[in-house]
């Protein structure tokens, strides 16, 4: 019986330790991803420190021990580069690799997976991010729990104090605005697809119907017609129109946009119009300019004349799903599954063509845009990654970004710089920052 250890397992103590002094020390992999569960491990848990030579005597060459620093003292030379539509950021660089003698932690841009467990203890020398954000000018205020399932829709009414969030739990849920408290559930009896608000009404897509509720009377109301899922929900030109699932059959087209327009006579919504010409669920609808838009799973966009319903424009740039639309000053926004938000601008004939395009190394599932405290427009991008990523706009520079456990589905924006983020089975509140005041 070997009582101490072995000297293969005393080499492996020494190599934790840091004394081994081999020149062939290999740092762990599944440490640097944040998710080693070996103790002890055989190999570093520390990135390697320089060899000794001339890069080592170089970096104490004033006597200190200390490795040198720029005049400035703060590892940076000369003015920023300004991240524009066109900046590539070098990725092969050695930033943020120190030594473990270092008293300095350059993070990387991924959230510990122990912390987000609760039980690193690195504390503040993790290179992992211990925070669901990176960024500034933008703060989380809370985090609200209480869905089964992944969420799909928040909704914050325009002069309520409640927020409504779906989820594919089947509930509609009602949260107080202020103590952030949930007030009630409603059993939907399908998953929510799609949530919006419009004046007084409160819509939530199911499969095979509309839900809508009067806010104000708390009057319920059914809207009969989809077949299948209801993806997306707009209002324009006093319609509500709904994308559906409906999926084309051999020898008939389905149509994949519904209308329908309350009756106060009647005190009822009834159907108004039926959009046909794409061939798989549209997925995503706009309004802007006296158009309707509508992005599909069968990589199109469509324009439509709100006045006639009739289509006036398809286009055929991306190459996967359009999962979301915008519109922003004169320009139309559409992000898709290829990785890609393409910015659409009207020409003198009136048709649209693309004007720019963002690459993105992930998919996008949601756009929306808002304002800072600063009157600065912003883009939120939510990825397939479980990231979120901030943009100045029209510039696509970088302003943060913004993590979660699971895809995010839902965001929604509120008044005085308030947004929320949809996070698994809860949602997390955001507010930007008062802007700093200049003498």
């Amino acid at each position: 019986m070997d009582l101490d250890g072995g000297a293969g397992n005393n080499k492996r103590v020494f190599n934790r330790l840091g004394t081994d002094t081999s020149k062939n020390q290999k740092v762990c992999f599944h440490w640097r991803a944040g998710k080693c569960t070996r103790f002890p491990c055989s190999f570093l848990h520390t990135e390697p420190s320089h060899p000794s030579g001339s890069a080592a005597a170089s970096s104490t060459a004033n006597g200190s021990g200390a490795p040198k620093r720029f005049a400035d003292d703060s590892g940076f030379s000369g003015s920023a580069q300004r991240r524009g539509p066109n900046f590539k950021n070098n990725h092969n660089n050695s930033w943020g690799r120190m030594g473990a003698n270092n008293k300095v932690v350059r993070k990387t841009e991924k959230v510990c997976n122990y912390w987000v467990q609760g039980n690193c203890t690195f504390g503040d020398k993790c290179r992992f991010l211990h925070s669901w954000s990176l960024g500034e000018g933008f703060s989380m205020l809370n985090h609200l729990d209480g869905h089964q399932k992944l969420l799909s829709g928040i909704v914050l009414p325009a002069g309520m104090d409640k927020l409504f969030t779906g989820s594919k739990d089947e509930t509609l849920r009602a949260w107080d605005a202020n103590s952030g408290q949930c007030t009630g559930v409603i059993n939907l009896g399908g998953e929510v697809g799609c949530m919006i608000s419009e004046g007084l009404w409160l819509f939530v897509g199911i499969p095979n119907a509309v839900k809508a509720w009067n806010t104000q009377t708390n009057q319920e109301f059914s809207l009969s017609g989809p077949a299948g899922q209801v993806y997306a929900m707009i209002v324009g030109n006093s319609l509500l129109f709904a994308g559906t699932q409906s999926p084309s059959i051999i020898g008939f087209l389905q149509e994949g946009i519904l209308a329908w327009k309350f009756n106060a006579v009647t005190n009822s919504f009834e159907p108004a119009a039926s959009l046909k010409g794409h061939t798989l669920p549209v997925v995503s609808l706009m309004v802007g300019a006296n158009r309707l838009y509508s992005g599909s799973m069968d990589h199109s966009i469509k324009v439509w004349s709100l006045e006639t319903l009739q289509c006036l424009q398809t286009l055929t740039d991306h190459t996967n799903v359009v999962m979301s639309l915008l519109c922003w000053d004169q320009f139309l926004l559409s992000c898709s599954l290829d990785q890609t938000i393409k910015v659409w601008v009207a020409t003198e004939n009136g048709n649209l063509e693309v004007t720019y395009t963002h690459n993105e190394e992930h998919g996008l599932l949601n756009l929306r845009g808002m304002h800072d405290l600063e009157s600065k427009p912003v883009l939120l991008c939510a990825c397939n990654d479980n990231y979120v990523r901030l943009y100045d706009l029209p510039s696509f520079s970088k302003r943060g970004k913004i993590f979660a456990k699971q895809e995010i589905r839902a965001i929604e924006v509120g008044p005085s710089g308030l947004f929320f983020t949809g996070d698994g089975t809860g949602f997390k509140v955001w507010k930007w920052a008062e802007p700093v005041a200049t003498t």
